[in-house]
């Protein structure tokens, strides 16, 4: 099979229409991209998190369709030039797409990460490196957590540096609350934590979760959010802001007298309205800050 990509300069109105019609000619796949990208003229399109989004699509956009052959990536072209919706887009260029070895370019984009000096989040296709002490072995999954996003990495620096500091309680009893690929409690069990609950509402992230302490040799149970029953000496949530101040009856619920709760997921912006949020249960104060986003957390 000759891959090949058909790329077709649209204006905002006309993406949505011109897509449809590229999945119609049986493009294997479409992408967009902004036109105007690392220029004067680029815009940014999606919000932030749990803000609406400034607009619906780029001014002018990049649509790249992949076809199994030229002759199909040709005949696609041809056609929708013959639409009346096509005015107004032009067809750039049909080339062959160069053959890679997908799977190194993949684990190519996902290097070992560093949570503390001792502390680190090795792919499974990479040497740990000679000054980890605890290693995580974490594969990219269809589950969120990585350890490569700022909340994950202050999450598992508090796991790390209170114990290391000596300053954080006991880990005790664990929940993972929202665990997508289950990498805070698999941080919790290599920091020493007695046993731990992972719960999540998507079924792929418990299974990763699952899979995933396996691999690093940590116990745990993982499953639905009904999973989580009674009291636990430490409660992590790394979700969104939104989500974290719908669940605060339920989170503060779980934490055991003198426990943690600590939170993540929340823009600096975000702050007040979170302890706000948590103001009749915790006082929740700043306990990390990462390009934009805090850690939070409270003794209760």
């Amino acid at each position: 099979m000759e891959l090949t990509e058909l790329l077709v300069l649209a204006p905002a109105d006309q993406v949505d229409w011109l897509s449809e019609a590229l999945q119609a000619l049986e493009a294997l796949s479409v992408s967009v991209e902004d036109a105007d990208a690392q220029t004067d003229a680029e815009q940014a399109l999606f919000g932030e998190p749990g803000m609406p989004a400034p607009r619906s699509a780029w001014q002018r956009s990049r649509v790249l369709a992949l076809f199994d052959a030229p002759a199909a990536a040709h005949e696609a072209a041809r056609l929708l030039a013959l639409q009346d919706e096509f005015e107004g887009c032009t067809c750039v260029s049909v080339s062959p797409v160069a053959e890679q070895d997908w799977v190194r370019l993949t684990q190519s984009q996902f290097a070992p990460v560093a949570i503390t000096d001792g502390f680190w989040i090795v792919p499974t296709w990479h040497e740990p490196p000679p000054q980890a002490e605890r290693v995580i072995r974490l594969d990219p999954g269809l589950a969120f957590g990585t350890g490569t996003h700022p909340t994950t990495r202050m999450c598992l620096r508090w796991l790390a540096g209170g114990q290391q500091a000596g300053q954080a309680p006991v880990l005790g009893r664990v929940l993972d609350y929202g665990c997508g690929s289950g990498i805070l409690a698999i941080g919790a069990g290599l920091w020493g934590a007695s046993s731990i609950d992972a719960v999540d509402i998507d079924d792929a992230a418990v299974q990763a979760s699952l899979a995933n302490a396996q691999a690093n040799g940590v116990t745990l149970r993982a499953g639905l959010p009904a999973l989580a029953q009674g009291t636990y000496q430490t409660v992590l949530a790394n979700i969104l802001a939104t989500p974290l101040k719908v669940l605060a009856p339920l989170l503060c619920a779980h934490v055991s007298a003198g426990g943690s709760l600590v939170l993540a997921g929340i823009l600096e912006r975000q702050c007040e309205e979170l302890q706000a949020a948590y103001a009749p249960y915790c006082r929740l104060e700043v306990a990390d800050t990462q390009e934009g986003w805090i850690l939070m957390t409270a003794r209760l």
